[in-house]
């Protein structure tokens, strides 16, 4: 499970460095740039989440000794 979670970190981490590549600062919330940004949320999500989770995880197993 433990290996799962850092792939999927790594992978939020190449979706957000792939959208960011996307954006247009001049008009961040039209077009393929607001599509960007919400990927690029989504991806920080992913890792916070994730985060979370090997947190709990970590919690868990300290609890169970």
């Amino acid at each position: 499970m433990r290996t799962f979670i850092y792939i999927m970190i790594a992978f939020a981490i190449g979706v957000i460095g792939l959208n960011i590549t996307k954006l247009d600062s001049s008009h961040l919330l039209q077009g393929d740039s607001s599509i960007a940004v919400i990927s690029i949320l989504a991806g920080l999500c992913t890792i916070l989440l994730m985060t979370i989770l090997l947190i709990s995880r970590n919690i868990a197993s300290r609890i169970k000794k």
